[in-house]
């Protein structure tokens, strides 16, 4: 079943009405939007398009947007979705740039900000725990996981060099996996 472009829009213009708190409260989104409502790809790729989409440049629901929908329809779905998911917050954020500064010190919208940021950590720990379901699968994952955390935390290492250094664990666990899957 082919889907149309603008039934890929309207999801991604729903996602970004709803998304608050930035990329990484996006997963337990899209989870619901394309996996389980309407089954568009698996979990597994989901989970991928993310890790993928954290370590691009520029904006995480961006990027992700743009993955889902090329899956989808190519290069017209990743357009479908990257405008999609831009759409509600450039109309937002058009319609109360000059009166921003003015709402941000009212009573209210204190109140307001203050009450969303306790979803906003609900939907990142709900994305920290799906992420460590799919990230974590052995222990040498979780060994791998512990080392370059302590060095984050204890040693001040910055992510970059951790972020390398996975890719290149990742690379030679697999192959040595791999020859030993032919071997057996």
């Amino acid at each position: 079943m082919k889907i149309s472009l603008w039934d890929i829009y309207k999801v991604f213009t729903k996602i970004g009405l709803i998304l608050i708190g930035g990329g990484y409260v996006i997963l337990p989104i899209l989870k619901k939007e394309v996996i389980e409502d309407r089954n568009w790809i698996t979990e597994d790729e989901l989970v991928d398009y993310y890790a993928i989409s954290q370590s691009l440049p520029g904006i995480i629901a961006a990027n992700i947007s743009i993955f889902v929908g090329y899956k989808l329809r190519g290069k017209f779905g990743a357009l479908a979705a990257t405008v999609g998911i831009i759409t509600a917050p450039f109309i937002c954020i058009a319609s109360i740039s000059s009166i921003i500064a003015q709402i941000i010190d009212w009573t209210p919208t204190k109140s307001i900000l203050w009450g969303v940021e306790f979803g906003v950590i609900i939907l990142i720990i709900s994305s920290v725990q799906e992420l460590w379901n799919k990230a974590i699968p052995d222990k040498f994952s979780l060994c791998i996981f512990l080392i370059f955390l302590a060095a984050i935390l204890k040693l001040n290492i910055p992510p970059t060099p951790i972020i390398i250094s996975s890719i290149f664990i990742g690379i030679a666990y697999n192959c040595i996996i791999s020859k030993r899957g032919k071997e057996l």
